[in-house]
């Protein structure tokens, strides 16, 4: 049996590869994606006439992966608790030395930016921000708390959402995403998990601005009925696609990555491969779900090749950033 340190290594590694086999078909149709590429099963690199991922490398991550190792970072160096203003500049100043961060920033984070480089609080900078950046990011702090406490780990998540995403609908996606991540280390069987991700999503929904938008929860119940009616992979994407959506708003793109996860039990590799050919958000949709899956299955679930490729084409030295959050997960459990 693998212990919490294999789980989140499990999370971290799921997410790179689950955003890097998503990027080349960011936002694109699902006829588009069938289309070009027929169906993506491995890594590829981003195609010349994406104008998001086109000049990426096969194997090579977006800003998904990259900030949630900012997250990390943050929640490791703050012992848990990091100041918001320190994680937006961690990501501006990332963004500044990368050429490619201007095609994959997402409109929320880019806004925020500048609302908060003209002395506008974070608080106020993150109003507007209701797309899925914060869940993207999010996973590291499942890995350190504990899902005994859920409305602990909803105001942390609410924390790490406020100088980029302090909506309703953000904060929501996000809490859900850190709930099953949370589980998942904990031990937790991902069968039994639908109750807790819900049940986040909602105490999420209570913090942060309010928006007009659909309800997080209530999308997410969607996405799980629809999972539940199609067995086949590719009804479910199509109806799910169609129904619930796969676009940059949480309230599309959480629910979706949710029910992938939870539909694929763990298999990370399916989970990724389902995300890069449903359509719309798929790096981000791929990050979200396939991070959830390697947090229940650990990191014997993921294919050597690819979790390799991911590690040497990034430089990502995952073993010993979750090594760091599984010191900060156990100081937190003696607070």
């Amino acid at each position: 049996m693998h212990g919490e340190y294999d789980r989140i290594l499990g999370a971290l590694v799921g997410c790179a590869v689950g955003d890097a086999m998503g990027m080349p078909a960011e936002m694109w149709s699902q006829r588009r994606i069938r289309e070009t590429f027929g169906e993506i099963t491995d890594f590829l690199p981003g195609p010349p006439d994406n104008e998001i991922s086109a000049g990426f490398a096969a194997g090579e991550t977006t800003d998904d992966s990259i900030v949630t190792v900012l997250v990390a970072r943050a929640l490791i160096h703050a012992n848990g608790i990091p100041d918001p203003l320190d994680l937006v500049h961690s990501i501006e100043n990332w963004a500044a030395n990368n050429p490619k961060s201007r095609t994959i920033i997402g409109p929320s984070t880019r806004r925020a930016f500048d609302l908060i480089a003209q002395g506008v609080s974070p608080a106020e900078a993150g109003r507007g921000g209701e797309t899925n950046g914060a869940s993207m990011r999010i996973s590291p702090l499942g890995a350190v708390c504990s899902i005994e406490d859920l409305p602990l780990l909803v105001r942390r998540a609410a924390q790490l959402c406020l100088p980029t995403h302090n909506t309703a609908a953000a904060i929501a996606g996000a809490s859900a995403v850190a709930a099953a991540v949370a589980h998942g280390v904990g031990g937790g069987v991902i069968n039994d998990v639908s109750p807790v991700v819900l049940q986040a999503a909602r105490l999420g929904a209570k913090q942060g601005y309010e928006g007009c938008g659909p309800s997080v929860e209530k999308r997410l119940e969607l996405s799980l009925q629809l999972s539940s009616q199609y067995p086949d992979d590719r009804e479910f994407m199509e109806h799910q696609y169609a129904l619930v959506g796969c676009g940059l708003p949480t309230s599309e793109s959480v629910p979706t990555a949710l029910a992938i996860a939870l539909r694929c039990g763990g298999d990370v590799l399916r989970c990724a491969r389902i995300c890069a050919n449903i359509g719309g958000d798929t790096d981000t949709m791929g990050a979200i779900a396939c991070a959830i899956s390697g947090a229940y299955a650990g990191i014997a679930a993921i294919p050597r090749s690819l979790a390799d490729r991911v590690a040497e084409k990034n430089g990502f030295d995952y073993p010993s950033l979750a090594q760091g959050l599984l010191t900060l997960r156990r100081q937190m459990a003696k607070c």
